[in-house]
């Protein structure tokens, strides 16, 4: 899997944790270099001092801010001279029901969620466009696909990100640029730890430890995708744990 992956320049949002922290350490594993971004630097201290990643693979980047997000592909390109691959892979997840009035919980949603995403492909894409070589990926969710009582906002910004990636795919054929969109269903991570409502939150958790397949599996899905040959443009891969319904 590592031909196709070896040396190439990568970029992950949302690094420190779950989905992003296991896609660094896969592809690490599979000689990619690599430069990190999340909010929470401590944990990506921690990250780059067991894949023994220099202190310029790592910045602490919030996807609200398009300056930071900025900030993140330019110390990619300083450093290595080039952007091969930029995964967008920051998100949250506070569901509730509508009636319940989270606005708070819905504003962060179209904040990290989508306007994180459009921020990543702004930041990258001058670069991918300059080169004509690129790979843009973004996570959406079973919840584009799919949705349910409660999963409402979360699922509009999911859906978001993958009418986004369609319309970039085709804006960027001219420049040789590969998108793919990843829609995981239940796979561990911090997602549940986002929801504030009490009620909503233990269910969703009873149904992670019930259900969820670990981050790795995202890890070998965007592994796949990055691997195949530049003539391959793999533009979606949807998958769930086999004993998801939804």
């Amino acid at each position: 899997m590592s031909q196709g992956i070896e040396n190439k320049v990568v970029v992950i949002v949302g690094a420190s944790s779950g989905l992003g922290e296991a896609l660094a350490r896969r592809l690490h594993k599979d000689g990619a270099k690599l430069v990190l971004g999340a909010r929470r630097l401590d944990r990506l201290v921690k990250i780059a001092e067991e894949l023994s990643l220099s202190k310029d693979a790592i910045l602490k980047t919030d996807v609200t801010d398009p300056q930071q997000v900025q900030a993140l592909v330019d110390r990619a390109v300083s450093h290595y001279g080039r952007i091969d691959v930029i995964v967008n892979n920051a998100g949250l997840m506070p569901h509730s029901l509508l009636e319940r009035r989270k606005f708070d919980d819905w504003n962060a949603m179209i904040d990290v969620n989508l306007k994180g995403v459009l921020y990543g492909i702004a930041a990258a894409l001058p670069y991918m466009k300059e080169q004509k070589s690129g790979h843009i990926i973004n996570t959406s969710s079973v919840a584009g696909h799919k949705v349910r009582p409660g999963s409402a906002v979360y699922a509009a910004t999911k859906t978001a990100v993958r009418v986004i990636s369609e319309g970039l795919r085709q804006e960027v054929k001219p420049y040789n640029i590969r998108t793919t969109i990843i829609s995981p269903g239940a796979v561990t991570s911090e997602l549940a730890d986002s929801i504030t409502e009490p009620d909503v939150a233990k269910n969703i958790k009873q149904f992670y430890e019930d259900t969820a397949i670990s981050a790795e599996s995202f890890a070998s899905v965007v592994a796949f995708a990055i691997s195949q040959p530049e003539d391959v443009d793999i533009n979606e891969i949807l998958f769930r744990p086999t004993r998801q319904e939804l």
